[in-house]
């Protein structure tokens, strides 16, 4: 059972939910219908080959994030989208530079690793100091100033593979908070154990979130096997010496968008039904997993329903956001929009968990409309997909709606293998399996326009605690 299944109760709570029709019959048969041809051959495969192949890594304020935004426009109006459009966005600029690690003693050896989104340099001669480990966030916590003042910290608990995100969620905050933390005690950097699950060589980076009580100090992410060599000379018994030079910076902020663009709605055509996923990536890879394949899901599913020649009765609006991975500027920008437009969108859906099988329907919606959730999730059972929990945090770029009321659904998919790529430069087409993403895609089609069809709408939710740092996303921090 996954994390995105509901307790045992469940089944028993929807033996209460009245059973009366939520959906037309020629609905259900249409939602069918998109299902099964999404199965035939979706497009989604295609479209993120093409965002891979004339873009490629897109990092917020890039070039290459400005040519992202006029792929998308063109790409939208190539599978026939109406409404397009570009939602101004300033983003932050981080630059990557150059980086070195090496120990120094007892035994000198190059290191692999990457420094973390966000994170300052080093003076321009570099830091060299004593490791002192920790094997968790909370034993760093635990420590005393003496214990690591003027010491580089590493962090070295491992993420382990699941199919849910709960690996994830276990050690993301060591790449998050773990900064601020090392940095309150007095540390002169941190390196951590990267947050990903391959045995190649390679360093996962990501955003970090310095806190303002704490001193700024470089940050950086080992390879599995690198943080393992580093763990046997510690196991030595001698002191380790690191030394570590960064070159990366922020820049001044840049102008970005979001990219929207809809399938017009008829009689409810008002109100919206969202479908989200970002545009911007990591520059170690190609964005092909995080976030080109659900850059394809949400573009493949609307073209789908507009090719189909169906007319929804709400709008199904696709809004590629900027800058996730850093900042969340456009979750942000977009979450600004007046609050009647807010009071518009129906239910969100985000798509930035690869492009590997959906497993699971979950939602986040009112107890009332939990027999709209349950019908479709019977469409979407033939798909080997089962109903899910009946809480969700959405996604990173919905969070922000949903704490306006914003109800939510997730389309739960395999994490199986999307941490050996995730943020790293194995982040490439070759993860996207074009069987697995039109099963994807069937799901989002079938539950797309189930939304926009369903009598009554889903209604409007209490806001959900925020429980990660701002820059979290699909639970877990990006």
């Amino acid at each position: 059972m996954t994390r995105w299944l509901a307790p045992v109760l469940l089944p028993h709570l929807f033996v209460g939910i009245a059973r009366a029709a939520t959906f037309s019959a020629a609905d259900i048969d249409t939602a069918r219908a998109l299902r099964d041809e999404a199965l035939a051959g979706s497009g989604a495969y295609e479209i993120v080959t093409s965002l891979t192949t004339e873009v490629g890594p897109r990092p917020a304020g890039s070039a290459a994030d400005r040519a992202a935004v006029a792929w998308a426009e063109d790409k939208f109006a190539e599978l026939g989208l109406t409404g397009i459009r570009r939602q101004p966005v300033p983003v932050p600029h981080w630059e990557r530079g150059t980086l070195e690690a090496r120990t120094t003693a007892p035994f000198p050896q190059p290191l692999v690793a990457a420094a973390l989104g966000g994170s300052i340099g080093t003076p321009e001669r570099g830091i060299e100091a004593d490791v002192v480990r920790f094997e968790t966030l909370e034993a760093l916590r635990a420590a005393s100033r003496a214990d690591v003042e003027g010491r580089i910290v590493f962090l070295s608990q491992p993420t382990q593979r699941a199919t849910d995100p709960s690996g994830y969620a276990a050690t993301v905050y060591n790449r998050v908070a773990g900064p601020s933390v090392a940095g309150a005690l007095g540390a002169s950097a941190l390196v951590i154990r990267s947050v990903g699950t391959t045995r190649n060589r390679i360093a996962h980076t990501g955003a970090l979130a310095y806190t303002v009580n704490a001193p700024k100090i470089p940050a950086a992410a080992l390879s599995n096997p690198d943080a393992d060599l580093l763990e046997r000379m510690l196991q030595t018994g001698r002191p380790v010496k690191l030394f570590l030079k960064m070159t990366c910076r922020d820049l001044p902020y840049e102008a970005s968008s979001n990219v929207i663009a809809e399938v017009p709605g008829t009689d409810l055509a008002e109100e919206i039904v969202l479908l989200a996923a970002h545009l911007d990536s990591w520059d170690l890879g190609t964005g092909a997993i995080d976030d080109g394949a659900g850059v394809a899901i949400v573009m493949a599913t609307a073209a789908l329903i507009r090719k189909s020649g169906l007319r929804p009765r709400r709008t199904i609006r696709v809004v590629l956001f900027a800058s996730e991975e850093y900042q969340l500027a456009g979750a942000g920008a977009y979450a600004r929009l007046p609050p009647a437009e807010i009071a518009r969108h129906a239910v969100a859906l985000e798509a930035d968990s690869g492009g590997d099988r959906a497993l699971a329907l979950a939602s986040q919606v009112p107890e009332d409309k939990l027999a709209l959730v349950e019908e479709i999730a019977a469409v979407l059972a033939p798909l080997g997909i089962e109903r899910g929990a009946t809480t969700t945090r959405g996604g990173a770029d919905i969070f922000a709606l949903m704490r306006q009321g914003v109800p939510a659904l997730q389309i739960a998919q395999d994490w199986s293998r999307y941490l050996d790529a995730h943020h790293s430069p194995n982040d490439t087409l070759d993860r996207i399996d074009r069987e697995q993403i039109d099963q994807v895609v069937a799901a989002y089609a079938a539950t797309a326009f189930l939304a926009a069809q369903a009598e009554g709408g889903f209604g409007r939710i209490e806001a959900p605690e925020r429980t990660l740092p701002s820059t979290s996303g699909d639970d877990r921090s990006r």
